[in-house]
């Protein structure tokens, strides 16, 4: 499990997910974003395209970055997921709070 962060050349930065986001690592993914928007980024996308699994707590802590982002004046998108995390975002009815496109590319263009 790993996360990536990029900024492309418009100043949004770019977080991938790599693995599961689950309990044991959902701080290390809101540590890392908590700390680019410390340091004035605005705009970001998730990428979930390497992502299989995301429990409650993750989607937890996506709930609280939302948030968070946009008391600052900021906006968050989700991009990538897999037929299983549409459907849980779905059931949830968490596709109502976060913008989600089909590929990061949908997601950065829409800025």
């Amino acid at each position: 499990m790993s996360f990536s962060l990029t900024k492309n050349k418009s100043g949004v930065v770019v977080v991938g997910v790599d693995g599961q986001l689950i309990v044991g690592n959902r701080q290390d993914l809101k540590q890392k974003v908590l700390d680019a928007l410390d340091g004035g980024a605005r705009k970001f996308v998730i990428d979930f395209t390497k992502t299989g699994y995301i429990d409650s707590s993750g989607l937890g802590v996506l709930v609280s970055l939302s948030k968070k982002i946009r008391e600052q004046g900021g906006d968050l998108r989700l991009a990538g997921l897999n037929e299983d995390l549409q459907t849980l975002f779905e059931l949830t009815k968490l596709d109502t709070l976060f913008a989600i496109a089909k590929t990061p590319a949908e997601a950065l263009a829409a800025f």
